[in-house]
């Protein structure tokens, strides 16, 4: 496969997956703004810090309430990260590589990207309505159901699966880390029935809460860190993400599972290789904030390696000068 193609397929899997975990968090939080008695500002604000882009936030919109959030969020143009600005960028890279797709799964790219593009313009004069952002994550499913059933599970799918799987383990450290480090105003919460809601909260903006409370029945923030980090079940946990995008890189490459021929199956082997061998006790010893800000530091160097191994067009030597 051409490194174009495998490139427009591995970001156009991470766009969509982009796209569908900052409507969920904007819708979960909307409910969790009903039932906490706090600031608008204290509310909205870290879900622009899961982003990483707090300064851009504050350089564009300034203060963060509700309304400025969703539009950075959801509907800025400007903002690459933005559910507008994703699907975009996923449809473009789809637009170039149609031949690889299923008439269906480009088809219903290109009608997600409309009907967000007119929510947007519409989403100028009047509020837009939460169940908007229930219909884009349906929608990102869908979108993951068709590729399943109607694409040739070849490498162009063992690249999308790779890009899903790798932005996804990104967005649920990322969500857990915000909730221990930022979103709690005081200690003096810890334990609360408040603080029980905003872990409840997590769970909910990972599609978590149900399976984890069919496992533990009760919230436990040491559980809470073990479920989403280390079950080897769930298809959220950054374990179960790490495995699934290890599987699509071998098959790849053809490479036996334990094995690497690459860097980037390297670097990806031996980050899930680590978490496999880590427990719970672990993680709390070198502290939840400073373990997750670690690991996003080694998968931003697994997915440069992904680059530099798969998309990297090698630069050509010069050539030798006679004198």
């Amino acid at each position: 496969m051409l490194s174009r193609v495998a490139d427009s397929i591995y970001w156009m899997g991470r766009y969509i997956e982009r796209a569908e975990n900052v409507a969920r968090f904007i819708s979960v939080n909307h409910h969790l703004d009903l039932d906490m008695p706090v600031q608008e500002e204290e509310q909205w604000e870290p879900l622009v810090t899961v982003t990483g882009d707090i300064e851009l936030f504050s350089e564009r919109y300034g203060v963060s309430t509700k309304q400025n959030v969703i539009q950075f969020l959801a509907f800025d143009p400007m903002y690459p990260h933005s559910i507008l600005s994703c699907l975009r960028a996923a449809r473009e890279n789809a637009r170039g590589i149609k031949d690889v797709l299923s008439t269906e799964m480009w088809q219903h790219l290109n009608s997600i990207y409309l009907t967000v593009n007119q929510v947007a313009q519409q989403a100028q004069n009047q509020e837009v309505s939460y169940n908007f952002f229930d219909q884009v994550q349906r929608n990102s499913h869908l979108f993951s159901g068709l590729a399943d059933d109607t694409m040739s599970h070849g490498e162009g799918w063992q690249f999308l699966r790779l890009g899903r799987h790798i932005e996804r383990a990104d967005k649920t450290s990322r969500m857990l880390d915000v909730k221990y480090f930022v979103l709690l105003p005081s200690a003096q919460y810890v334990g609360t029935p408040y603080d029980n809601i905003q872990w409840a909260a997590v769970l909910k903006s990972i599609s978590a809460l149900e399976p984890y409370r069919q496992r533990y029945h009760r919230i436990s923030p040491q559980q809470i860190v073990e479920y989403l980090v280390l079950d080897r079940v769930f298809p959220r946990s950054i374990f179960y993400c790490l495995a699934s995008a290890e599987d699509a890189i071998h098959q790849i490459t053809g490479s036996l599972p334990g094995t690497f021929h690459s860097g980037a199956e390297r670097q990806l082997g031996k980050l899930k290789s680590d978490l496999s061998y880590t427990d719970i006790n672990d993680v709390m010893r070198v502290g939840i904030h400073e373990f997750l800000d670690d690991f996003q530091s080694k998968l931003n160097e697994v997915g440069q390696s992904i680059f530099e191994t798969f998309f990297s067009v090698p630069q050509s030597q010069p050539k030798a000068v006679l004198v």
